[in-house]
């Protein structure tokens, strides 16, 4: 399972729709859940985890690398693999500290482009559904 966690408000119910849609597509161990945290609190929680080996953990960052969908699908298929948790954080308004980029074991950008949260939160889980579909060899994902 994959566990994004996010700060900011939770998703409005037109986004909640859309996500629950890809939600009931995905299989393990593809499936995703999500923790919210209200900004302020998201950077706490983050200063106080244990950033565990046994986890792999993508931090979404208009700074980090951009990858595409197969590159994606090979990076959560590898990491399933090697019976890693995987963990997704999506920062509040102003990102995560610099501290917490550091532990990340990957930083990854979506695009050039700022997006607001909750539509971060919906790309996500299309990209999760989109790599599953290129992992099973399924119709979605064209090239």
């Amino acid at each position: 399972m994959i566990k994004i966690i996010a700060g900011g408000k939770k998703n409005a119910p037109e986004y909640n729709s859309l996500i629950e849609q890809y939600q009931k597509r995905v299989k393990k161990p593809f499936d995703f859940s999500f923790e919210f945290y209200e900004e302020e609190k998201l950077e706490k929680f983050l200063e106080k985890w244990d950033f565990s080996s046994r986890d792999f953990i993508i931090l979404a960052d208009e700074r980090g690398k951009n990858l595409s969908s197969p590159e994606f699908s090979r990076l959560l298929e590898k990491n399933f693999n090697n019976s890693k948790d995987i963990i997704i954080i999506i920062g509040g308004a102003f990102g995560v500290s610099e501290e917490v980029r550091e532990k990340a074991d990957f930083v990854w950008s979506f695009s050039n482009l700022v997006f607001p949260h909750q539509l971060s939160r919906l790309l996500v889980a299309e990209q999760i559904y989109r790599a599953q579909e290129i992992s099973r060899g399924g119709k979605y994902h064209h090239e």
